[in-house]
């Protein structure tokens, strides 16, 4: 209902602020044209802080590094691309909140944006209502595209990745048969990752012993733990994000359970590492990304990551970086196509979102395209498994062949 009633205020306060762009009486061709002096603004709507934040600060990570690559390289036909950051939160009223300032007072050309599925409901439908594309990073679940003609994402969906860490674990066990199933209740992404994880599961021919329920904010994981240890599971599988699913790994390690465990699209940052240290060794994790990807565009985002965080850079800030890309190569083509300079802000985001389904992108994730809903096609994935240092202090996600 809280999520419901902020989005009838956050709609109603972006219609009322559009319209006041304009005088009485005008129409759309007599209002204020976009010259771009101060660059051309994209938005980019993540989580800085919360509990997504372990998420979404890798996401903007990816792209800064974006921003100073394309510019350093001409930017847009010799207009730089000026990205306007907008802290989206934890939850679903920050995310609107994030996405209507940018909408209605940066006059942003699009969004990156936001970290969650879960926000992404709810923000999406308002950008999407104002006609301003939206590349969603790492919004990986069911029906994120279907939500408007000005919805896209780089995230591959949870239909394609989670199946293949499933594989992966039992050609590293043959013998599992027994699967206990945990999920984050609250969450949108981890409620139709689940879904994806049961079927997968049952199409392999194995049982769900269990399925235990969380919170995203919870802290505390015994009970659930244990219930799932005393039916003796094979196989361990979490859908959650990076800070719950952490403790809850190290919860069911220090209770003794010694089998595999296939974490969701949760697991992929090396922020898990700090929350289950040395108990996160050998989960496995589909990703969408690797840094040994061979294109001449991944060895560039990856030197540029490496000498700025000195680590080789995650999925979701290859994503990050992605998104930005996408739209840096969408406004190229849509001011060759007619320049965009002095245009209308309207014509330019429409202009700008056609360029974008239109697009064929060869990015860090390999090469990408858009189905004319926005929904990414992309070829290459891959499982990774965690591998700690022995003190735990450090990790690193170990490609399976």
């Amino acid at each position: 209902m809280f999520v419901q009633k902020a989005f009838i205020i956050a709609f109603i306060v972006l219609a009322s602020s559009l319209a006041a762009c304009q005088n009485p009486g005008e129409n759309q061709s007599s209002s204020p044209r976009n010259r771009f002096s101060a660059g051309i603004p994209i938005g980019v709507a993540l989580a800085e802080t919360s509990n997504l934040a372990l998420l979404g600060q890798e996401s903007v990570n990816g792209a800064r590094i974006a921003e100073r690559y394309f510019n350093d390289r001409g930017g847009v036909n010799g207009i730089p691309v000026k990205l306007i950051f907008q802290d989206a939160g934890g939850d679903e009223a920050s995310a609107i909140n994030a996405f209507v300032t940018l909408i209605t007072k940066a006059k942003v050309i699009g969004i990156v944006g936001p970290s969650s599925s879960q926000q992404a409901f709810s923000a999406n439908p308002i950008a999407d209502r104002a006609k301003v594309p939206v590349i969603g990073p790492t919004n990986t679940a069911e029906g994120i595209p279907e939500i408007g003609p000005f919805v896209a994402r780089v995230a591959s969906p949870v239909t394609v990745l989670a199946p293949n860490s499933l594989k992966a674990a039992l050609k590293l066990n043959s013998k599992i048969r027994r699967v206990a199933v945990f999920y984050a209740q609250n969450d949108a992404f981890s409620q139709s990752e689940t879904q994806i994880f049961q079927n997968a599961i049952n199409k392999l021919g194995l049982e769900i012993v269990t399925i235990q329920k969380f919170q995203t904010t919870d802290t505390d994981f015994q009970i659930q733990a244990t219930a799932a240890i005393n039916l003796n599971p094979d196989l361990m599988v979490i859908s959650g994000l990076a800070a719950d699913s952490g403790n809850l790994v190290r919860q069911i390690r220090e209770l003794g359970y010694k089998g595999l465990i296939v974490g969701g699209n949760g697991f992929n940052t090396p922020n898990i590492f700090p929350v289950c240290k040395q108990l996160c060794d050998g989960v496995l994790v589909a990703q969408a990304y690797s840094p040994d990807h061979p294109s001449a565009i991944n060895r560039a985002f990856r030197q540029a990551y490496t000498d700025r965080y000195r680590q080789d850079p995650p999925q979701f800030s290859a994503q990050g970086f992605t998104a930005v890309q996408v739209f840096v190569e969408a406004l190229r083509a849509a001011d060759k196509k007619k320049n965009l300079v002095g245009q209308l802000v309207a014509e330019q985001r429409i202009a700008v979102n056609e360029a974008i389904l239109a697009g064929k992108y060869d990015t860090p994730l390999g090469e990408i395209s858009f189905t004319p809903e926005g929904e990414v096609i992309q070829k290459q994935f891959y499982v990774a498994q965690i591998k700690m240092e022995p003190d735990g202090k450090k990790g690193r996600f170990v490609f399976l062949k």
